[in-house]
């Protein structure tokens, strides 16, 4: 995993952050491009790490990997003009095309997968009514509890984004709080007041290599 983050970052940047769609979104019966489309100016991902949800304008690289959508076919309008991401020829193609609409200029990998996420027991059962069997969205629940959901769809992705500036400075800041000092056992575990003050240091520089100069968010204006 140390390696595949280094593939993603670049410029003093050191670490990404995970976001996860589990399930995906995604209707029965529905094809790829008919999903993404419908997602219009959002990404249907949601963070994986601590920190207050926001919404992603913008990243610098990222690895993208969906499995377990069928290979429907898209569907169209006569006399209409088809969608770019309707004209693409494979799964792969629409992610990508998809990926570059959202995060234009952002180096991008992506890779699609037919084979979904089995969720058969000990997976824990925690999904709503609203989904079929193999994990897919529904018009109405079910009769079946949730723990009928043998598959589900998911897309997982890594991403080397501003958001981690927020998320880097804030642990910096936390950390220098006094409340984190009082903690004794802290420092008897072997830890140097003067290596913890350098690592604080290294966190605070670190956090600004994911700054765009695209605006300075309320976390921003509080770190300096």
């Amino acid at each position: 995993m140390m390696h595949f983050a280094d593939s993603l970052t670049f410029s003093g940047r050191k670490a990404v952050a995970a976001w996860a769609a589990l399930p995906f979104p995604a209707p029965s019966g529905s094809s790829l491009p008919d999903i993404l489309s419908a997602q219009q100016q959002d990404v249907p991902w949601k963070p994986l790490s601590s920190w207050r949800e926001q919404k992603v304008s913008c990243c610098f690289a990222q690895s993208v990997v969906l499995r377990g959508i069928c290979q429907e076919e898209p569907t169209s309008c006569p006399g209409q003009p088809q969608p770019p991401l309707h004209s693409c020829e494979s799964p792969e193609q629409v992610l990508q095309q998809f990926l570059h609409t959202q995060f234009p200029g952002a180096f991008s990998t992506s890779h699609v997968l037919q084979q979904p996420c089995d969720t058969r027991p000990p997976f824990p059962q925690f999904f709503s009514p609203l989904l079929n069997r193999q994990g897919f969205l529904l018009d109405k629940a079910q009769g079946y509890s949730s723990g009928g959901v043998e598959s589900i769809p998911v897309l997982a992705a890594l991403q080397s984004s501003p958001v981690l500036h927020s998320l880097l400075s804030g642990l910096c800041r936390e950390l220098r709080a006094p409340n984190a000092r009082r903690c004794g056992s802290f420092f008897t575990a072997g830890v140097e007041q003067d290596d913890f003050q350098e690592a604080l240091e290294e966190l605070k520089t670190l956090s600004q290599c994911y700054k765009t100069g695209l605006g300075v968010s309320e976390d921003e204006a509080d770190s300096d």
